[in-house]
């Protein structure tokens, strides 16, 4: 196994720490398994076994990756993650979408071999990302107090004069890529070489090879060195994101709407704020202290006291603080305890019978009028047969006993402008359809006013759309039509769903 790989960027240093924001948190059950079998051996007798393991684990794997043919059990893998992962090649209209999009950006669907491939890669590439967060974990923790000094002090002229960042790219360009290029190409000579000047000349033809950044090699030390390294930043990424989400999801997600409530009053107030006070704010003064604040907390003797301080100081008075906070909010922070109602609406539609004798129908959503989508197509209405069987709206439940019958007809055939129906102003208030003379259809609704005789007519050039007549018990029951509905209301409100619940129940 080759030591290190030369220009190629590993993390060499101490491993990547793994963050413990928990002291009872733990790697899981297997690894402390198997951290406590480990104990009982030598620790030489342990990384030697290890080490025997992994290489032939990825010499397998490695002769495994590199055959031009899959085995059946891959290909079967492959062929049932196809299935289950959706591959979305096609256009809106099932045509490839290559066809209207030349410059389209194939992606592959995924694949154990090209992700094994991908994952060897990357982490052969991935050793600088490391490098740099070992140098800033030793920058900021204070490994030598004169890097951490010289960085501060370029942050105080850039905190004093925020133009220099536009300074600082070219600077970096310059101090960290073009000046140590140059040098490996134009090495000094060596120190046994006497002579009358001993400073560095950058005369003369290159006398070394141009530095090329290469991948590490793989089953080498720093390739597995990345691994380590990526294992935990995975391990902290994980921790961290749980430790955000436990911290912040209580406060924000209105399962505690009081708290929530205060949270986003006091956010409104300070976003007024600042909207008007923000061009008054020293943010110089204030992105300084931040940084020397942060960058001071890394040295171990201020993290040895600010321990002590939380300690003897902050937890004693932790409780108080949040009983005071928790009777603030309970106290000035009023919620609508009522919930949001609405009124449904549901038709009563009666047909008449052979026998001239009206018959209960249906429980529908839609009024049935001559001119629905439904009556047009010669549809049937849909509904149900009782009213015990007409359910609230999803999301929301009853908030009255019984129904109740919509005494203003005549408003609600209006503002739905329906045609072609006779309204009852008085009594049951039903709306039935209009049978005109010499037709065997719905009307379309409009009628000519000219002549008593072409009462029913549909297409006179001086006719005028009739929305609606007034029922009248003279000729009324002579020409109404088959059909007749009426409006019941009831009112509903906001139902409370308990999410939390309904998810525990179902990892039961």
């Amino acid at each position: 196994m080759d030591e290190f790989t030369a220009n190629a960027f590993a993390n060499r240093d101490d491993p990547i720490p793994v963050i413990r924001l928990d002291p009872t948190d733990d790697l899981d059950d297997d690894v402390e398994d198997a951290n406590g079998v480990s104990k009982k051996e030598g620790t030489r007798e342990r990384l030697r076994r290890h080490k025997s393991e992994l290489k032939e684990n990825f010499k397998k794997a490695h002769s495994k990756a590199s055959e031009t043919s899959a085995s059946v059990q891959d290909r079967l893998l492959e062929k049932l993650l196809q299935q289950v992962i959706p591959i979305e090649d096609l256009g809106e209209n099932g045509k490839d979408a290559t066809i209207t999009a030349p410059n389209f950006v194939e992606r592959p669907a995924f694949n154990i071999t090209t992700m094994s491939n991908n994952f060897r890669r990357f982490n052969a590439r991935i050793g600088v990302v490391f490098v740099f967060q070992a140098k800033v974990i030793r920058l900021l923790s204070w490994k030598q107090w004169s890097h951490t000094l010289s960085f501060l002090a370029v942050y105080t002229f850039v905190c004093l004069d925020p133009y220099l960042l536009t300074v600082l790219p070219l600077a970096v360009l310059l101090l960290a890529i073009l000046i140590p290029s140059f040098i490996a190409r134009h090495p000094a000579p060596p120190t046994t070489i006497t002579t009358d000047s001993f400073t560095y000349s950058t005369t003369g033809p290159p006398i070394a090879p141009a530095p090329v950044v290469k991948p590490v090699k793989e089953l080498s030390k720093d390739f597995f060195r990345n691994m380590r390294d990526l294992q935990n930043c995975m391990e902290d990424f994980s921790r961290l994101h749980d430790t955000v989400i436990a911290l912040i999801s209580p406060s924000t997600n209105f399962s505690n709407e009081p708290l929530s409530s205060t949270l986003f009053l006091f956010l409104v107030v300070t976003a007024a704020f600042m909207f008007i006070a923000s061009h008054l704010m020293p943010w110089r003064f204030i992105f300084l202290t931040i940084g020397w604040t942060i960058t001071s907390l890394g040295h171990p003797t201020i993290q040895r006291q600010m321990i002590t301080t939380h300690t003897a100081v902050v937890q004693p008075r932790a409780k108080p603080l949040q009983t005071s906070l928790e009777t603030f909010i309970s106290h000035d922070i009023i919620l609508d305890s009522s919930p949001e109602t609405r009124e449904v609406e549901i038709f009563e539609l009666q047909k008449l019978s052979r026998a001239g004798e009206w018959e209960h129908w249906v429980f529908s959503s839609s009024p049935y009028d001559p001119m629905s989508s439904m009556r047009i197509e010669t549809e049937r209405p849909i509904g149900c047969r009782f009213f015990e069987d007409v359910k609230s709206p999803r999301g929301w439940e009853w908030s009255e006993k019984k129904w109740a019958l919509d005494l203003w007809s005549r408003e609600w055939v209006e503002e739905r402008i329906i045609t072609g129906v006779e309204v009852e102003t008085e009594g049951e208030r039903w709306v039935y359809d209009i049978r005109y003379e010499g037709q065997e259809e719905d009307p379309v609704g409009v009628m000519d006013t000219g002549s008593s005789s072409n009462v029913g007519s549909v297409r006179g050039k001086k006719g005028v759309p009739v929305s609606w007549e007034e029922a009248s018990e003279v000729d009324g029951a002579g020409r109404r039509g088959e059909w007749r509905r009426r409006r019941w209301v009831r009112m509903v409100k906001r139902k409370w769903e308990n999410h939390e619940a309904e998810v525990e129940d179902e990892k039961k």
